[in-house]
Parts: C-alpha cells; sequence; structure tokens
C-alpha cells in the first residue's frame, strides 16, 4: 500500500516538472521559435550565387555586409518589395543600391545612401519607383565605396529576385493565420522576400519582440547568414 502510495506521488510530481520545466531550460524565444519559419526554396531554374559582403577597404576587419537573400534566385509576389540587408556597425564610406533587370545593361535603379548604424537595414522599391517585371530576374547589389575612383576597394553584397504571380491560395492562408503567422506560409510557399519582408515589418512593429528576433534569426541561419543571424540572436535575449 506504501509503495502503491509512493509510486502515484512520483508520478505526480513528473507530470508537475514536466508541465513547468525546471530553472534553467531552455525556455528562451530563441528556442522556443527556432524552428518556427521554415523556408522551402522554389525547384524553378538554375540556381544564382549570391554575393558575400568582406571587410576589404574599410579599415575595419570585422566589417560585415550581407543582403538578406537566399544562395539561389528569391521569389516575391509583390511588383515593389522591400530589400533587407545587414550590416555590421556604421560606415563613413557612401553605401550604394543597385537594381539591374538580367535582360538590361543598365540598372533600374542606382542609388547612394549613409549608413549611420548597424544591424538590418531596409530599402523600399516602391519609394524610388522601381517595379519588378513579372517572370524578370533582377540582379541587386549594396556596396560600401570607400573611394569611388577605385572601385576595386568596393566591399559588395549581392543577390538575385524574381517577381511572380500571387497564388490566390496562399495569400488566403497568410489572410487567415494572421499577420504574425503569415511569413511561416509565405515561407513554405518558397516566397522568400515576403517572409523576410513580413518578419522584419513586424519587428520594426514590435523591435522588443524576443520571438519574433528568434524567428528571423532561425530563417537567416537556415541560409547561411550566421552574422545577420547573430544580430537577432543578440535581440531576443
Amino acid at each position: 500500500m506504501r509503495y502503491a502510495l509512493s509510486t502515484s506521488l512520483m508520478l505526480s510530481v513528473a507530470i508537475l516538472f514536466a508541465a513547468f520545466p525546471a530553472a534553467g531550460a531552455d525556455n528562451s524565444a530563441a528556442g522556443i521559435a527556432a524552428t518556427a519559419v521554415v523556408y522551402k526554396p522554389p525547384m524553378r531554374g538554375a540556381p544564382a550565387s549570391r554575393i558575400g559582403g568582406g571587410s576589404r577597404g574599410t579599415g575595419d576587419a570585422n566589417f560585415v555586409l550581407n543582403v538578406l537573400a537566399p544562395d539561389h534566385t528569391g521569389l516575391t509576389s509583390h511588383a515593389q518589395p522591400t530589400l533587407y540587408w545587414y550590416a555590421s556597425g556604421p560606415s563613413i564610406a557612401s553605401i550604394e543600391v543597385i537594381v539591374i533587370a538580367e535582360v538590361d545593361e543598365l540598372p533600374v535603379l542606382s542609388q547612394n545612401l549613409n549608413l549611420t548604424r548597424g544591424g538590418v537595414q531596409s530599402f523600399d522599391l516602391a519609394k524610388h519607383g522601381v517595379s519588378l517585371k513579372p517572370d524578370t530576374e533582377y540582379e541587386w547589389y549594396v556596396s560600401v565605396v570607400p573611394d569611388p575612383t577605385q572601385r576595386s576597394k568596393d566591399i559588395t553584397s549581392g543577390g538575385t529576385i524574381r517577381r511572380v504571380s500571387p497564388d490566390p491560395a496562399v495569400q488566403a492562408r497568410a489572410a487567415a493565420v494572421g499577420e504574425r503567422e503569415a511569413p511561416m506560409i509565405y515561407a513554405e510557399a518558397g516566397l522568400w522576400y515576403d517572409t523576410i519582408d513580413a518578419l522584419s515589418r513586424l519587428i520594426e512593429l514590435h523591435p522588443d519582440d524576443a520571438e519574433l528576433h528568434a524567428r528571423r534569426a532561425a530563417l537567416l541561419d537556415q541560409v547561411g547568414l550566421p552574422a545577420a543571424a547573430s544580430y537577432d540572436k543578440a535581440g531576443s535575449r
């Protein structure tokens, strides 16, 4: 009888600890949301390589510049998407953003910017009157230009983007789950740029939301952008 009571008590304690994990367990948003957004790359065409940024010419050996793009052509359902990139810190050098269609010799956009802070940066094509043509591949680049007379010193990172027609089923599912879970739907549908944009807009609205930062960090890790992911991991603590 005493054995039966002890067994019952131990079982109750085990259930209690399972429901309320012990101190020191990984209950951080980073741990909870690490696989919340799973990007499934589209199976279309030959992959296009992403160009990674370095530290050449800045005077800062630790400077990192990366466009937030996969190592293949990423898709968007928007005519005027917002492009995102990461810089590990500010720069006194000019920043140049270029967008060029694969079928053109001249860019559809060439814009100079100032970089006054590190972290994730955004570039809204709508604000610059640029629309992507459907089913046309575009290359886009972000460059740090230390010396305009010696462009070989530039630090450049670039990716590729293609606009596709919106899928009504995907749009309906995204609307049904709400804006917080919509990035998961876009990621599953292979819409990289829609995914990173939806997540980044949420983070802009809720900059102290650790779970959102952890979700974007996990997404960036999936496409091999550890430096940018580390920035969000720091924001998720």
